[in-house]
């Protein structure tokens, strides 16, 4: 009997783990493991979801012009030069199918999103890793990973799942030190959280330089996780490269207008971001408070790191706060067996979360 075989490489792909749903037991899941919104979806888009309903059977729009008007407005932008993806891990996908392929490396950070080693080998090329310092890209060591097969270079800021960020002239003395066939791709899933002085998105770099784009979304900040909508802002050349190969309808219309809507709700993002600045900091303070390191982050989550003690350790905990009802995020595939990611989430979650872990190192205690 034959076998179909897949392109060489592909069974190489680790399969994306997502952010688990479900609890041990009958207890009623409280998830923290995939930095969705704490306050869920802006109102005026769940509203422009709904209104779609009775046009179903239409086409999307395929040039997605009212949306990228409305985006280049909102953030001062060409909107010639914008494209919207299903989710910004489409874009990034694209990015990899176009610029990258048999023979070629794509670069990126150690700790950096794994979305970017399965896209590297989705197109055929290798994905290749630069050690992090202090759990934070390093600008050194990625220039010094890059070789004459460099193609690509993905770093995400803020990153995930660190939470760590590189200041702007770090991402600026970056782009100058690459060759100019080198496309640096600033992945800005985050960037709406982040309130350091010294950070920038980096689309200003994108409309000095021909080899930056960026890339966001609107899973974090707007809560439309569920729709999968993403956008990315480069150079014309590079926008008119992933418009060739993107599905022509490859996002609803739902998606399109739940996001016209969310980006014109400025109540909603104003409360989103009071909340992500108010909890933050005291997640972090309690966590630390009890002994633990907790990385800095600029984002809506925190990486927790657990002593490597059996009965005290990241799967220890894990297991103890999944029997509570409170799912956290495993990062093993990240190389970091020893952490738990924990998003930040409404006030009682959050206090919930940080009882049970109390309670867990408590029982770890005694247990010694």
């Amino acid at each position: 009997m034959s076998h179909l075989t897949p392109r060489p490489g592909i069974l190489d792909i680790h399969l994306y783990q997502a952010g688990k749903s479900r609890t041990t037991g009958n207890v009623p899941p409280i998830k923290l493991s995939s930095n969705e919104s704490a306050i869920g979806s802006s109102p005026k888009a769940v509203d422009a979801y709904h209104a779609v309903a009775d046009s179903l059977f239409r086409y999307p729009s395929s040039d997605h012009l009212d949306l990228r008007e409305a985006l280049a407005k909102k953030e001062g932008l060409d909107a010639g030069r914008i494209i919207l993806g299903a989710g910004s891990d489409e874009i990034l996908q694209l990015l990899c199918r176009a610029y990258a392929g048999p023979g070629d490396e794509v670069l990126y950070h150690q700790y950096g999103f794994v979305i970017y080693a399965s896209a590297a080998q989705g197109a055929g090329a290798t994905p290749v890793k630069a050690p992090e310092v202090d759990m934070t890209a390093n600008v050194d060591n990625l220039l010094a990973a890059v070789t004459d097969r460099t193609r690509i270079i993905f770093v995400a800021n803020p990153s995930n799942p660190t939470g760590t960020y590189l200041p702007a002239e770090e991402i600026k003395r970056l782009q100058a030190n690459l060759p100019e066939n080198v496309l640096l791709v600033i992945d800005a899933a985050y960037a709406e959280f982040c309130t350091k002085e010294d950070y920038e998105i980096g689309t200003d770099l994108v409309d000095r330089c021909e080899n930056v784009i960026v890339t966001r979304t609107f899973s974090k900040l707007y809560g439309l996780a569920g729709l999968r909508l993403g956008w990315g802002y480069g150079s014309q050349d590079v926008i008119d490269v992933l418009n060739r190969i993107r599905g022509p309808f490859n996002v609803s219309s739902p998606a399109l207008a739940a996001g016209m809507a969310a980006i014109a709700d400025d109540d909603f993002v104003e409360r989103a971001l009071e909340h992500n600045a108010e909890w933050l900091p005291w997640l972090t303070g309690q966590v630390q408070a009890m002994g633990l390191e907790v990385t800095p982050s600029a984002t809506n989550f925190i990486l927790i790191r657990f002593p490597q003690e059996k009965g005290r350790d990241a799967t220890a905990a894990n297991n103890y706060l999944m029997a509570r009802g409170y799912i956290l995020r495993k990062v093993d595939e990240y190389g970091l067996p020893d952490c738990l990611r924990c998003t930040v989430g409404l006030e009682e979650h959050n206090k919930g979360v940080v009882a049970a872990l109390r309670d867990f190192l408590t029982q770890a205690r005694a247990a010694l």
